[in-house]
């Protein structure tokens, strides 16, 4: 097998021309065994393995620089530089990230995981060399769909300021995750449909020496295109349109489905967990989202190019002009919601939080500052969401619960999301954020009748005494466990509390609690640093009343399993449990993510 005795990007330069094409089948059937048995993104890199082949045998990697956008078509290149033991030898599947990592290897010259930034990553690199007077390659790819995000015009426009080396790759397959939106990629499909030749051209219109191949795959005309653009003195853009999932029939058949996602069946093409019918956090969403469009047509979801996070195609078709997708761009996302809500309609973003911390200033700026009434909602943010440390969705309430204006919410369950969903879309106040529970559905088949209105009021939902126990969300279950726990070993009965408001305090709820409490313990599904749980200690300090704050250590956490991290981080059962008796008895011991007051 040519590809177990490739260990270095010099090795490819030793092939025979038949050898590298037999690579490209061999890379393509490795890629295909590991995705279909492990899961990852498959599409992205089916497209790309002549493409990547032809980088490693025509530049030089590292002294060559190669910018991947994402990273999520980056398998390829791992393999061809050192680790294709991962894709090879399921004992090594999980050796490497999916995304370029550069502790991983020399040959990741960037840890990336968000779109956009390649371009703007080449400039400052491309920048450095002259600086330095050096004269390797900077070679940035980009996909057509990341090119939707406002950085990416950045990166264009300041790579032409430049004027010197920089290898710009469009790699071109009519997708990005799903379809693709917006005006520039009209241009797009003209310049595929005339082979590069519309008079109409984006890229030449910004100043850049442009060439376009049809055929992207096509291993020996990548090749003789490299060649002749290596070393270039000046900007060049290669348009390159490729087969997003080649080789692979369903993944060309449907390019959304198989952008992504787990294990598949090859033979059928079918995700080994598609017989899951059960409703989830999302199913409840779009229900309800599409029975409430239906009903009224002010009401408008927006989405930064992930749709199917609400709607499938079927339904984005069904609900027509009241969907926008508005490709990967959150930044537009946010400051759309902002326009959408000053010209009188309820807006709702649905977005993944890892994704939403690219749009902090429209949020904050656009959003809040005006206080407009759009509606987010955030998904993913939980220990138990993405865990790339390029991915992980565990930031957001610190940075979003402290925003003025913002009015962020934390459900327990599936009663309590509709109701925040349905006074979020009427309200006319406030911008409003949900974080969208993470894991099972839960339901209690009691519908609430909070009055959100009345806000920063929380619930408490058992009266105890001595200590208090704060569940946020995702963790308010786990303040459920800690009581019983209380409970049946010592005795003490505890207060538990549904703070449903993470971005302000009860404090007349905290008042009372000083009267009849020695401990606070706050339980938070992110990171402690300036989280909610700090909010309330800095907040009680001038108190006699103790807090003890349990969530995740400020950290980029990577490929973990959540269970060890929790354990890592003190956050169980039996610690907390362990913690509030020593406090209580007056024998306090700090756990690694504990503040006192």
């Amino acid at each position: 097998m040519i590809l177990e005795q490739i260990h270095d990007p010099q090795d490819l330069k030793k092939l025979t021309n038949e050898e590298l094409h037999t690579l490209v089948d061999e890379a393509r059937e490795a890629l295909l065994q590991k995705v279909s048995r492990h899961g990852g993104h498959n599409g992205p890199n089916l497209g790309v393995a002549e493409m990547t082949v032809a980088l490693h045998y025509v530049f030089d990697s590292p002294k060559d620089k190669i910018i991947f956008d994402v990273s999520h078509q980056s398998y390829f290149h791992k393999m061809l530089t050192g680790r294709a033991q991962a894709f090879i030898d399921p004992a090594h599947y999980d050796d490497v990230s999916g995304y370029t990592n550069s502790k991983e290897s020399e040959h990741d010259l960037f840890t990336v995981g968000h779109t956009s930034t390649s371009l703007a990553l080449a400039s400052g690199v491309a920048k450095a060399r002259d600086l330095k007077g050096e004269d390797d390659n900077v070679v940035a790819i980009i996909g057509d769909g990341s090119l939707s995000g406002g950085l990416a015009y950045e990166g264009l426009n300041n790579i032409i300021e430049l004027g010197t080396n920089t290898i710009v790759i469009v790699n071109d397959n009519d997708q990005s995750i799903a379809e693709n939106h917006g005006g520039l990629y009209r241009n797009l499909r003209e310049l595929r449909a005339s082979n590069g030749q519309v008079e109409n051209n984006f890229f030449k219109a910004l100043g850049f020496e442009y060439h376009y191949l049809d055929n992207g795959n096509d291993l020996d005309a990548l090749i003789a295109l490299f060649q002749q653009v290596k070393d270039t003195d000046h900007p060049v853009l290669l348009h390159i349109h490729t087969i997003k999932g080649k080789g692979f029939k369903f993944a060309e058949e449907n390019r959304e489905k198989f952008h992504a996602g787990g294990p598949f069946s090859l033979e059928t093409g079918e995700y080994l967990s598609a017989g899951n019918k059960k409703d989830t956090y999302n199913s409840v969403t779009t229900e309800y989202l599409m029975k409430k469009m239906a009903a009224d047509p002010t009401i408008v979801a927006v989405n930064a190019g992930t749709p199917m996070v609400l709607f499938n195609q079927e339904q984005r078709a069904k609900v027509g002009k009241q969907f926008v997708d508005v490709g990967i761009a959150e930044q537009q996302a946010a400051t759309m919601l902002a326009g959408l809500a000053k010209n009188g309609v309820k807006p709702v973003w649905a977005v993944t939080s890892t994704f939403m911390q690219r749009s902090f200033d429209q949020i904050s700026h656009d959003l809040a500052l005006n206080d407009l009434p759009g509606t987010i909602l955030v998904y993913g943010a939980s220990v138990h969401g993405m865990n790339d440390e390029s991915h992980i969705g565990i930031f957001d309430i610190p940075f979003m619960s402290h925003i003025p204006n913002v009015v962020y919410l934390a459900p327990t369950n599936k009663e309590e999301y509709l109701a925040m969903l349905d006074w979020s879309l009427e309200q006319t106040d406030h911008p409003v954020a949900i974080r969208v529970p993470v894991g099972a559905l839960k339901e209690t088949g009691v519908a609430d009748t909070t009055d959100y209105s009345q806000l920063y009021k929380n619930q408490v939902t058992k009266v105890g005494s001595k200590v208090a126990l704060v569940g946020v969300g995702n963790f308010y279950s786990l303040a459920e466990e800690i009581a019983k726990e209380l409970d049946a070993k010592y005795e003490i009965q505890a207060t538990i509390i549904n703070p449903k408001f993470i971005s302000g305090l009860d404090t007349d709820l905290l008042d009372h609690l000083t009267d009849d409490h020695q401990l606070v313990v706050t339980l938070e599904d992110g990171i402690v640093d300036g989280g909610y749980g700090q909010t309330i200690a800095s907040y009680l300090g001038n108190t006699d009343v103790r807090v003890q704050n349990y969530g995740l250590e400020k950290a980029f956490h990577d490929r973990y399993n959540a269970a060890e991290l929790l354990q890592e981080n003190g956050v169980t059962v039996e610690n907390i449990t362990e913690q509030i008796v020593k406090a209580l008895k007056g024998k306090h011991v700090l756990s690694a993510n504990e503040s006192t007051r």
